[in-house]
């Protein structure tokens, strides 16, 4: 995978250590708009939870289960994305977040599509995104990249208050891309 990727006014980026004051302060800012979806930021997101993000990230990149990339508009940090090998042989799973100064101009759907070229071109037989049932501004992304719904997880106890329990699983092949 690429270190870094820029197109559309996007830069996506692999995290360095350095980024974690500044990884920290967006998602301080992010929390009401984060929290009804995100576990991670339940319980609040202290410094020491950006340092230890930040440094996980280079041994999953090292490792290969994971690809975490910051989200860049203009130089700033806009939010995350990331591709993670937890979908089975031959895919790859799809996240990402913004800032919600950034949500509603396209970044999410820029930064999604990015990843989707990178893991095609890295050899990914699938690319899919999870999103929870009431999370419909989450289920665009997919939807406008040509994701098709493949499945849905009987509904489990919400993690988050925003969540139904049922998640969509939402997938894109080669072919189709």
């Amino acid at each position: 995978m690429r270190t870094q990727i820029v197109a559309g006014g996007v830069t996506l980026r692999r995290w360095r250590v350095r980024d974690a004051p500044v990884l920290h302060e967006v998602v301080q800012e992010s929390m009401a708009h984060l929290s009804p979806w995100m576990a991670w930021v339940a319980d609040g997101y202290p410094p020491a939870a950006a340092t230890a993000f930040v440094a996980s990230t280079a041994d999953e990149w090292d490792r290969g289960t994971a690809f975490n990339y910051a989200i860049f508009v203009s130089g700033r940090l806009a939010g995350a994305a990331s591709l993670m090998a937890r979908v089975g042989p031959g895919g790859l799973e799809l996240g990402y977040w913004l800032h919600p100064g950034h949500v509603g101009h396209g970044v999410a759907t820029q930064a999604a599509s990015l990843l989707v070229a990178e893991a095609f071109l890295a050899g990914a037989e699938r690319v899919e995104i999870v999103t929870d049932v009431a999370n419909t501004r989450s289920a665009a992304i997919p939807k406008r990249l040509g994701f098709v719904e493949v499945d849905r997880r009987p509904p489990q106890e919400p993690v988050t208050p925003g969540e139904d329990g049922m998640d969509v699983i939402w997938r894109l092949t080669p072919d189709r891309g």
